[in-house]
């Protein structure tokens, strides 16, 4: 997989925008798929692997995904526009916390974080 393939796949979803994945997410999931065959003794062990793959892959996006939203609220200046994106951001948080995406005091830690950095803008 090319370099483009990854940013192509980490790229934040347009504003009201119900398709979360990028258009060319299910692209890059075949392709991460269909490369080179692990060896491996039993099918169920193929099945484990390409399981694996698809799901390291999911989780990525959305972890990605988290960073650039955290990123976004960390660079704004305006405390009102600020507050209005906490809550999503912080609903981002708790459910990647509770899939085990991210580690639930890492979620916690950044939500503090973040809170603390609202209530400082002036």
């Amino acid at each position: 997989m090319t370099e483009g393939d990854w940013e192509a796949c980490f790229h934040e979803p347009a504003q009201g925008s119900q398709n979360i994945r990028p258009t060319g997410f299910s692209r890059i999931i075949n392709n991460v798929l269909n490369k080179k065959k692990e060896m491996a003794n039993h099918k169920s062990s193929v099945k484990r692997i390409r399981q694996d793959k698809k799901k390291a892959l999911h989780n990525k996006y959305y972890a990605k995904t988290m960073r650039n939203a955290v990123r976004k609220l960390r660079a704004m200046t305006d405390k009102d526009e600020a507050a209005k994106l906490y809550p999503s951001v912080q609903k981002m948080l708790d459910k990647l916390a509770k899939t085990n995406i991210i580690h639930k005091n890492k979620a916690a830690n950044l939500k503090s974080s973040l809170c603390k950095h609202i209530n400082k803008l002036g």
